[in-house]
């Protein structure tokens, strides 16, 4: 077998090799002899069978069986010209060139390793930036708007017209063509206009009308309405306000402090004020982080540290992105690429840039993070999921089991583990306003 193998790169190799008819033949020979020991050949005792009997029995398989092992063959004896060991490869050889004729197969076989990467001084990268600032107008403004919204509704004395953002009570009753329906009535219902919490048309009607005043209001429910007796039929409702509510003013104290810190000893209204100065410094850092600090990071990260990558993985992140793509085209689109091959190259290419920072950028973070010595365990992408599902309402092992099922998880981790690494590597850059 002739053998000529290459390093591309620190992260790619070729192995080029012509195997000859009678090396395929001298390993279908062996296969066909070991296998003759164990084969059922009908008129043949089991370990009686002549290799013969075997070849005319499985003579194709025994071929494939015979090619495949000439390609290990190849691999082994490439990969030691070369110094490499089958653990140090990444993903499976791909194999590139297979030409069959009579007498030969010439093969090309494309393998890749892990890329080694020299981060270097990395923290130099990393630009210092000041934590973002909190007024003290925006901490009254949020310790206010917290006090109203856990402070009772009362009656307003106003009689001005009702607006966008107003609550008012309410008494409503529905009727379909003329007759009252099953759920269509109430009385002192609290609603806030503006909040769509009525099918559409209802809340912008009882805008402009005045506490005391009564109205009819036609709407039409939706065609996707849950009841079919209601659904897309036009429906009248009579209307009475009967007040304007107003959230009852509550003293910016300590006793305020108390009721929104409970537990906690020696509360005091400028205790609640640290409190909520560093909630809203989070919420703001937060916000910088995921915005702009976070990605303008990565890219300099993905501009700055050279090393080699795995082609095949950027042909797989190529692949994923063509067929996301195709999943967004007409169908008039998609016959266009299926009826020319040269179009479907060149939309793939358009993919290579972008394909290749994201395989670079997820190396790095790789790295990063074991420079850093952080991880994220299974543990945590479950409890992840499971806060996540929680607060949208959702069965958190359902959704668990989701992710799951649909491959889901290592991407999650692989997140988790990007976030953590690029905000340590960014809180270590504070300073303050």
């Amino acid at each position: 077998m002739d053998i000529k193998a290459k390093k591309i790169d620190a992260a790619n190799a070729s192995i080029e090799a012509t195997i000859s008819n009678e090396e395929i033949q001298a390993n279908v020979d062996k296969i066909a002899k070991q296998l003759s020991k164990t084969a059922n050949v009908p008129g043949f005792r089991k370990g009686k069978v002549p290799v013969s009997a075997v070849k005319q029995q499985y003579g194709a398989k025994l071929v494939e069986d015979a090619e495949t092992q000439s390609l290990r063959d190849m691999l082994d004896a490439g990969l030691k010209q070369i110094e490499l060991t089958a653990e140090s490869l990444m993903g499976e050889p791909q194999i590139t060139k297979f030409d069959k004729t009579a007498d030969k197969i010439e093969v090309e076989v494309k393998v890749a390793m892990r890329p080694e990467i020299e981060l270097g001084e990395y923290t130099s990268l990393i630009e210092d930036f000041e934590k973002p600032e909190v007024t003290d107008e925006e901490v009254m403004a949020r310790i206010k708007e917290l006090a109203e919204s856990q402070s009772p509704l009362v009656d307003s004395k106003s009689a001005r017209k009702l607006k966008k953002g107003d609550t008012v009570s309410i008494d409503f009753e529905g009727f379909l063509d003329g007759v009252a329906f099953e759920g269509g009535k109430a009385e002192a219902f609290s609603l806030t206009l503006g909040s769509g919490q009525f099918i559409p048309g209802f809340e912008d009607q009882v805008i402009g009308m005045k506490k005391g005043e009564e109205q009819t209001i036609k709407v039409t429910f939706p065609a996707d309405y849950g009841s079919d007796k209601l659904a897309g039929k036009e429906v009248e409702f009579k209307v009475k306000v009967n007040a304007l509510q107003e959230r009852e003013e509550v003293a910016l104290d300590d006793e305020l402090a108390k009721k929104m810190l409970p537990g906690e000893e020696d509360v005091t209204f400028d205790k609640l004020k640290e409190q909520v100065k560093i909630q809203i410094e989070n919420e703001k850092l937060g916000q910088l982080y995921n915005s702009e600090l976070k990605p303008k990071l990565l890219e300099t990260f993905v501009s700055k540290i050279e090393f080699a990558l795995p082609e095949f993985v950027i042909d797989q992140e190529m692949d994923m992105a063509i067929n996301k793509k195709a999943q967004t085209m007409t169908e008039d689109e998609l016959k266009e690429l299926r009826e020319n091959a040269d179009k479907v190259k060149e939309l793939r290419e358009t993919f290579r840039d972008d394909a290749r920072n994201s395989v670079k950028a997820t190396f790095i973070i790789d790295a990063l993070a074991k420079a850093e010595n952080i991880s994220v365990t299974e543990q945590e992408v479950m409890q992840t999921i499971y806060f996540e599902a929680m607060q949208m309402g959702q069965d958190p092992q359902q959704a668990y089991t989701h992710y799951q099922n649909s491959g889901y998880l290592p991407a999650i981790q692989m997140a988790m583990v990007e976030d953590k690494v690029l905000s340590k590597l960014l809180n270590s850059k504070i300073k303050d306003a």
